[in-house]
């Protein structure tokens, strides 16, 4: 028994002088969400987020939106979805796995060849919290590779953790490989496939929480969100927003505050 709490407190002082190298907390992105047209308050995030490259907002209080998608698998409907967003002149932005891109590549190829923007959901669909910064590096370029061996896009800036899970040091490592963390200020229960609700439940559902400035995120495999896509871009510019892409977001962050006016 002696001998088994020595090894035990050998190996205690060897963790906590050899801690792993990513041993932060992990978080799961959230927030309360908010029906009165305004953003949704995130806490802490939004301060870990400004400090080490991330988005999940346009703070500048103009009635802009950005539409984003997550693409695990494919269920039939990405197809009509892009339909509507050519026919509607309105630019998205993908977020796709390495399943995603081996299983539909066609549409992928569609995505880049409309305009849209080709994000990183990554290869495999890890826990980023529990990767060293060399294998979060492989699954970041694995499928930046994947995607550029079929489409014009041959490089990637934008990055979405699977199931926003992330901490400090993630979105750091991830702002280091040359990549934005895109998370959302808008999105609602759209995944589970065989309990549908109907398009007026998801059109309702981003009507409720919209405010200036939403990044919006749904999943491609909800047929609800499919149906609704058409009402909710003609509704939305009714009340005045413009749909505008990622790339302008970033950009616009980025411009000294007096160019902004131009």
């Amino acid at each position: 028994m002696k001998k088994y709490y020595l090894t035990m407190l050998a190996l205690l002082c060897f963790m906590m002088l050899h801690p792993s190298e990513n041993q932060a907390d992990a978080y799961g992105w959230g927030y309360k969400k908010n029906n009165d047209g305004q953003p949704p308050e995130v806490g802490k995030y939004g301060q870990i987020l400004e400090e080490n490259g991330g988005y999940y907002l346009d703070q500048s209080g103009d009635k802009v939106v950005y539409l984003t998608f997550d693409n695990g698998y494919e269920q039939g409907y990405t197809g009509k979805i892009l339909d509507v967003l050519k026919k509607r002149d309105v630019p998205a932005a993908f977020f796709v796995t390495g399943h995603y891109v081996e299983s539909s590549p066609e549409l992928v190829k569609r995505m880049a060849e409309e305009g849209h923007i080709v994000g990183n959901h990554s290869y495999y669909h890890p826990d980023f919290t529990t990767l060293s910064k060399q294998k979060l590096k492989k699954e970041l370029d694995k499928l930046e590779s994947a995607v550029a061996e079929i489409t014009d896009q041959k490089s990637m800036q934008y990055v979405r953790p699977p199931k926003g899970t992330f901490n400090e040091q993630t979105i750091q490592w991830a702002n280091e490989l040359g990549y934005f963390h895109m998370f959302w200020s808008l999105a609602f229960v759209d995944w589970h496939t065989n309990n549908q609700k109907g398009w007026q439940s998801a059109y309702q559902q981003v009507i409720n929480q919209i405010h200036p400035g939403a990044v919006i995120l749904l999943h491609t495999v909800s047929e609800d969100n499919a149906e609704a896509l058409e009402y909710l871009i003609d509704d939305l510019r009714k009340q005045g927003y413009t749909f505008k892409s990622l790339d302008d977001l970033v950009m616009k962050d980025m411009l000294p505050a007096p160019l902004l006016g131009l």
